[in-house]
């Protein structure tokens, strides 16, 4: 694994690339470097500015051949979000770099995932806050398959939906008490009141009746979670999800 002398020494080449590649107009650091909370285990993350006048798709590119043969990369996989290439690579020491590539125009802080100027200018922030509805669709929509994929003998695939409730019902609570909700980043500074429920929605195994017990579990928790909220949506989607989660004699442990 990666030393963090030989992280800081990589992110320390970037940005000194950034700062003499006339492509680039400004640069930041992200993720827990902006925040402060940089660990061993961190990434290296930084998103720079495309200078007007150049093609994204092209400085990518560039920097995509900097990153693998100067650096070792030995793979990686691309995240996009509206004009934003987001390009994480894994070098040959286990460490992660993950170089965001955005126009000049809309270069700044989107969301609550850390930003900080290292050079250049940057646009004003722009707030994503999770959108609510989305992780309740979400959340009804995964009780509903999971319920299928148990009733079709689909075990690997009813365990993924039963995980998938529980993740949107821990982004609500961490909407609800302003904490970063992608990637579960601030699920472990939730109260254990919310928290604790949903250990029992953990699959301990793939019998057909643990699967349901771990589906109710997590269908409960999502409904206390709602309650906390919007009561009224809450009695709503009651009926349908506590049907979802009713035992089978079918059931094999």
């Amino acid at each position: 694994m990666f030393a963090e002398a030989e992280r800081d020494e990589v992110r320390a080449r970037l940005l000194a690339r950034a700062r003499a590649d006339d492509d680039v107009s400004a640069a930041a650091l992200t993720g827990s470097a902006a925040r402060g909370t940089e660990d061993r285990w961190s990434d290296v993350d930084l998103l720079l500015a495309v200078a007007p006048g150049r093609l994204l798709a092209e400085v990518l590119g560039a920097w995509s051949e900097f990153v693998y043969g100067e650096l070792g990369a030995l793979h990686h996989f691309d995240l996009r979000s509206g004009s934003a290439v987001y390009r994480a690579f894994l070098l040959g020491d286990g460490l992660e770099v993950d170089l965001g590539f955005t126009p000049a125009a809309e270069f700044g802080q989107v969301g609550d995932g850390g930003f900080r100027v290292v050079f250049g200018a940057a646009v004003e922030p722009r707030p994503t806050a999770g959108d609510a509805r989305g992780f309740v669709g979400h959340a009804w929509h995964h009780v509903l398959h999971a319920r299928a994929a148990i009733e079709r003998d689909a075990p690997w695939l009813a365990e993924y939906w039963i995980s998938g409730v529980r993740d949107q019902t821990l982004a609500l609570a961490c909407l609800r008490l302003g904490l970063p909700t992608g990637y579960a980043k601030g699920a472990d500074r939730l109260p254990a009141a919310v928290t604790r429920p949903l250990e029992e929605a953990l699959v301990r195994g793939l019998g057909a009746a643990e699967l349901r017990r771990a589906l109710a579990a997590a269908t409960g928790a999502l409904l206390d979670e709602l309650r906390a909220t919007d009561e009224g949506l809450a009695e709503r989607l009651a009926g349908p999800l506590r049907a979802a989660t009713a035992s089978s004699d079918g059931d094999r442990g």
